[in-house]
């Protein structure tokens, strides 16, 4: 150790529990743990510690939560610099230069968890509103020292806390949706595609906005101008939206929510939409089976549904759902129709959703071609070594009689 080094309590790695880390996975387990060197019961919550293997080799620095089943996350490789305020600072810079070099305007998702190099943190950026979610017992420690580091960095009107997600129960945290900062604006907006839309950073899903189909929605202009749309679990219409104004003549937009059905006809109407977009509420199952009784068509469906497979032991169940409302997305398809599926569940392989799109296909009479294969914007970077940052997929398909 350096003079600098940092002084934290060492949290003590199994013989040979460190190769993953070494690859650049940034979680321990609970069980990759040496407890009688270093007993979990004796760590608080997020308290910062040196992840040490058996070979009493400091790897880096990171927290620790005893109760959870991910028990610590690396958060700085070697043992020179604290976890505080000023690391936060620094990845707050590096973040923000890719997010810069990508977008001209200040919406985008500022920092992407493990990937940034900051675990257990999210930030999404709406011009001049942030609104965060912590998810780690380590970063809810350091909630104090982001919001001083954004201001720091970006000098915003507004931090939030939109602290509700239900991973947070895996670390034994409360929900919480607090505004952390400054004033919000009378109304905060995401912009994308030349489009303004209105969210709720208090009382929206996650953080607000879905920045991580930005460009899969950027690549709409090629398949709907003129045509007719639908676009279901539309949430507050980014797809719909985009499509109506990439030249589609008439657009659908569907969701289970009032909330989101509302906010769509606000956001048409805001953009010069509203003669060619509208807004359903329904349930996405019954809706496309009462088009389908109706002998509905349309030349493009979207499925951006919730995540049908949350866990693993979810998988076959899930599975099964994605293929059952491809199906039905098939029914009420044109004969040369353009089918976007997508699927935000990191158990739910790309391979999986595309071989449920072909069982679809086959099961009524259809044929696919898989033209584009979608995944996650830029600003959520996959990290190389961490597979779970990898999580969206999805596919643009033309579907054509058999």
């Amino acid at each position: 150790m350096t003079d600098d080094a940092v002084s934290y309590p060492a949290l003590y790695l199994k013989r040979g529990e460190d190769a993953r880390l070494r690859a650049g996975h940034l979680w321990v387990f609970s069980n990759e743990v040496d407890v009688k060197r270093s007993p979990l019961g004796e760590f608080a919550p997020g308290e910062a510690c040196v992840v040490v293997d058996a070979h009493d080799k400091p790897i880096g620095v990171g927290y620790v939560n005893p109760n959870s089943l991910i028990a610590a996350r690396l958060v700085n490789r070697g043992i020179d610099h604290a976890l505080d305020r000023s690391l936060i600072v620094h990845r707050l810079k590096v973040a923000l230069g890719l997010r810069e070099r990508l977008y001209a305007e200040p919406y985008y998702r500022l920092v992407y968890g493990e990937a940034d190099g900051l675990p257990g943190l999210t930030l999404d950026r709406y011009g001049e509103v942030v609104v965060g979610q912590t998810t780690t017992a380590g970063m809810e420690r350091m909630k104090d020292d982001v919001v001083a580091a954004l201001v720091k960095t970006l000098k915003p009107g507004a931090v939030v806390w939109k602290n509700d997600a239900g991973v947070r129960a895996l670390e034994q945290l409360p929900d919480e949706v607090a505004l952390a900062y400054g004033e919000l604006p009378p109304e905060v907006l995401a912009r994308e595609g030349g489009l303004d839309f209105r969210i709720d950073p208090l009382g929206g899903q996650k953080t607000g906005w879905f920045y991580d189909q930005r460009a899969n929605r950027d690549l709409l202009a090629a398949y709907v101008g003129g045509k007719r749309v639908l676009d279901m679990f539309s949430y507050l219409g980014g797809w719909g939206l985009r499509a109506a104004a990439a030249g589609a003549a008439d657009v659908t937009c569907v969701d289970a929510s009032a909330a989101a059905v509302e906010a769509i006809v606000y956001n048409a109407a805001r953009n010069g939409l509203a003669g060619r977009v509208r807004a359903e509420r329904a349930d996405a199952f019954e809706r496309l089976k009462a088009l389908r009784e109706a002998r509905e068509r349309f030349d493009v469906v979207i499925l951006d549904p919730p995540a049908f497979v949350k866990r693993k032991k979810d998988f076959a169940e899930g599975r099964l759902a994605y293929r059952r409302i491809n199906e039905m997305a098939m029914q009420i398809l044109a004969k040369d129709g353009i089918l976007i599926t997508c699927s935000c569940s990191y158990h739910m392989p790309a391979a999986a959703l595309l071989e449920g799109v072909q069982q679809a296909a086959r099961h009524v009479e259809r044929s696919a071609q898989a033209l584009v294969k979608l995944q996650q914007a830029p600003d959520h970077p996959v990290h190389p070594a961490i597979p779970e940052t990898d999580y969206l997929k999805g596919f643009l398909c033309r579907i054509l009689p058999a």
